[in-house]
């Protein structure tokens, strides 16, 4: 059975008291860079990307990455419509709300672990791969990131009257 959780199969290491950045539940845990993603590692399956696609910035978000050949063939999955996709991020306990998932070789990557996970797996092809790539593949970078931009996004929605997905 596949690991699940916030960052399931990454190694967490120390954990510290939870701490809001901007109206957002962060938990300030190390992770190890060594149970990421390894980009120039072909996996079985591609990555499976779960994200709401009502959100203009993830849908963007989503359109505009370029991932590597070795990353197989990317599913784009709207959380929206539900789906054993839906079924498994809600059973580990990820809201999707709070960031999108990224299922890769058996792991979910959540939130800014899902961007990271995309960022090391992205080509460096176009200016929007190489600054994605430049900020959202070092961790500490997106977990500093990742806040300010779910408060954008849920903002976003309320302003265009969207209900959030309620997935976790």
């Amino acid at each position: 059975m596949p690991p699940h959780g916030r960052h399931a199969g990454i190694n967490l290491g120390h954990s510290r008291p939870k701490m809001r950045f901007f109206g957002v539940a962060r938990d300030t845990m190390f992770r190890s860079m060594t149970e990421m993603p390894d980009p120039g590692k072909a996996t079985r399956a591609g990555p499976v990307i779960v994200y709401d696609g009502e959100c203009p910035f993830c849908a963007a978000y989503v359109r505009m990455t370029r991932l590597r050949e070795s990353a197989g063939p990317v599913r784009l999955v709207d959380a929206r419509a539900g789906g054993a996709e839906m079924d498994e991020v809600r059973a580990a306990g990820l809201d999707i709300d709070r960031g999108m998932v990224v299922k890769l070789d058996g792991r979910l990557y959540h939130g800014d672990a899902a961007m990271t996970a995309l960022a090391l797996l992205t080509t460096r092809s176009g200016t929007f791969n190489r600054i994605m790539r430049g900020l959202f593949a070092r961790p500490g970078i997106a977990r500093l990131l990742y806040p300010p931009m779910v408060a954008g996004r849920n903002l976003t929605l309320r302003l265009l009257g969207r209900t959030p997905i309620g997935g976790g």
